[in-house]
């Protein structure tokens, strides 16, 4: 995703166009495990047979890529939930979306393993939902991923002096968004309003759309980034008629290629569309379209001089 060419690294990154994964790590989740502390008193009953839980599974999984395979494809922003497991001994933390995925240090480890191979490539990493975490729980994490990037980790910096050249120069290649007020003690964790994510919470593409193009056009024009969540959410009427199909087959697959379509028509810059993120990256050539769409703010840039 990253250019050679000087005018694209002097590019803020808040100008540049990111592809993001929703829910980056739910490629696996484990039916097996109990239910996770995210979900409601009722579904942690009914979760106790084992059909319930493969019923979830197939609404949990948004991914079917790997953080190595999302990375490869080109994804740059991850959408991180994590949790402890109530009732486990230690404070390791996982990864969580209905049901428990994998371990979120065996996940930065994969991260910083293809970091390490691309030395050029930039990813942020968006902690914004934790559960059942005490402050004992946050500073096991905080540690861990400092342990697992160390002087790869960006330290906070006014959004606008955030170039590829002024990560380059530094060496560094992550940007970690941390949602809790512990972010305040940490000098490589930027706070979570420095990541808006509006979320459309809605079935319906066309209204999906059209919040999209209204929070593109309310977000800062300085100071933060923005995310454009490209992303259908089921009710619960949804799930119960569509039981069995799934999320995907349900909602990605007939809704996507009119997702894509608005993708193309988009432009980044000042005010414009910053990171995009949505379910089942593969499905459709995103990559591909956010590098044309970078191009069109190099011609700009250009152009201009």
């Amino acid at each position: 995703m990253c250019s050679g060419r000087i005018s694209f690294s002097k590019i803020i990154f808040s100008w540049l166009f990111f592809l993001g994964s929703h829910d980056s790590f739910s490629y696996w989740v484990d039916e097996k495990s109990p239910v996770g502390p995210d979900q409601a008193k009722a579904i942690k009953r009914l979760a106790r047979i084992s059909l319930v839980r493969k019923i979830m599974k197939k609404w949990s999984v948004t991914q079917n890529l790997t953080f190595k395979e999302q990375l490869e494809g080109g994804i740059r922003y991850f959408d991180l939930r994590v949790s402890s497991k109530p009732g486990e001994i230690g404070q390791e933390i996982y990864f969580i979306h209905g049901l428990f995925g994998i371990k979120v240090w065996d996940g930065l480890k994969e991260m910083n393993s293809f970091l390490e191979q691309h030395p050029k490539e930039v990813i942020f990493l968006d902690f914004n939902h934790f559960y059942a975490m005490d402050d004992s729980h946050h500073r096991f994490l905080i540690n861990r991923i400092h342990s697992a990037f160390e002087s790869k980790l960006c330290c906070v910096e006014c959004v606008e002096y955030v170039t590829l050249l002024y990560m380059w120069e530094k060496k560094h290649q992550v940007l970690i968004f941390y949602h809790h007020p512990l972010y305040q003690e940490y000098p490589f964790l930027w706070p979570g309003n420095k990541m808006p994510a509006p979320w459309a919470n809605t079935t319906n593409v066309h209204k999906l759309l059209q919040f999209l193009e209204t929070t593109l056009g309310e977000r800062s024009r300085y100071g933060t980034f923005h995310v454009s969540q490209a992303i259908l959410t089921p009710r619960v009427k949804t799930i119960a008629w569509h039981l069995i199909r799934g999320l995907k087959n349900t909602l990605v697959l007939r809704n996507l290629p009119m997702i894509l379509n608005w993708v193309k028509a988009q432009k980044p810059g000042v005010m414009g569309v910053n990171i995009i993120t949505s379910d089942f990256v593969e499905l459709v050539d995103f990559a591909a379209t956010v590098i044309a769409l970078n191009d069109l703010l190099l011609e700009d840039d250009e152009s201009a001089t």
